[in-house]
C-alpha cells in the first residue's frame, strides 16, 4: 500500500481517503547489545533498545539507554510517519527520515531498561514476549524513578502511579510485546 504525505500539511492520506496528521519517530534506537547475547536480530527490542516503536519518542525526545559494550555503539533507522500505539499490524507509515541526534554518556546513571523524557513527562520502558511481564517491570521501573525522585516510599509511589500514570502498549508485535508508563513531570517535582 502506498500512502500519499503531505509535508506541507504534515498529513498522510490513505488510499480510501482517511487523512492522518503526521508525528515522525525513529522505530529503531539502539546501542551495542553485550557480547554475552551474541548476534541479535534487530526485530524485537531489548534491553538495549532496538526495534523500540514507541510512537512517544519524537524530535525533542531524551532517550535514556543501557550502554553494555565500550563507546555504546548507538544505531537509528525505521522511520515512521506515524503509527498508533500498539503497532498491531506490524507497520506504521514507513519513511525514509533525517535525524540529528546529541549523545551524551551519562556516568551518574544506571540503568537497567531504556527510559525516556519527553518535555511534559518521564517514560519507563520493558519488552518481553508475555505483556504481563513488560507491565511489571515498566510498572517496577517507574517506582523506583519516582521514590528516587521525591523520596516517597514504594508504596506512595505505588499509589501515585495507580492515580497518575499512564501504562500504554508499545507494540504487539516484533517477537517481544512492549508496554510504556508515562508520568507527568509535575508529580516528581
Amino acid at each position: 500500500m502506498h500512502i500519499a504525505l503531505d509535508r506541507r500539511r504534515m498529513i498522510g492520506r490513505l488510499p480510501w481517503g482517511t487523512e492522518l496528521p503526521l508525528r515522525p519517530f525513529f522505530g529503531v534506537m539502539a546501542v551495542a547489545p553485550p557480547a554475552a547475547w551474541g548476534s541479535v536480530s534487530t526485530l524485537p527490542p531489548r534491553r538495549n533498545g532496538g526495534n523500540l516503536d514507541n510512537k512517544e519518542l519524537v524530535a525533542g525526545t531524551t532517550l535514556y539507554l543501557p550502554i553494555h559494550v565500550e563507546e555504546a555503539l548507538f544505531s537509528v533507522g525505521d522511520g515512521h510517519g506515524v503509527q498508533g500505539d500498539g503497532e498491531v499490524c506490524v507497520t506504521a507509515i514507513e519513511t525514509g527520515l533525517i535525524g540529528t541526534f546529541e549523545l551524551i554518556v551519562r556516568d551518574d546513571l544506571s540503568l537497567t531498561w531504556p527510559r525516556a523524557e519527553t518535555p511534559t513527562h518521564v517514560m519507563t520502558m520493558a519488552f518481553d514476549p508475555d505483556l504481563d511481564t513488560c507491565v511489571v517491570i515498566a510498572l517496577r521501573q517507574m517506582l523506583e524513578l519516582v521514590a528516587s525522585k521525591t523520596g516517597l516510599s514504594q508504596q506512595q509511589a505505588y499509589t501515585l502511579c495507580s492515580l497518575a500514570a499512564d501504562v500504554r502498549v508499545t507494540q504487539v508485535v516484533n517477537g517481544a510485546k512492549g508496554i510504556h508508563v508515562m508520568l507527568e513531570k509535575r508529580h516528581l517535582a
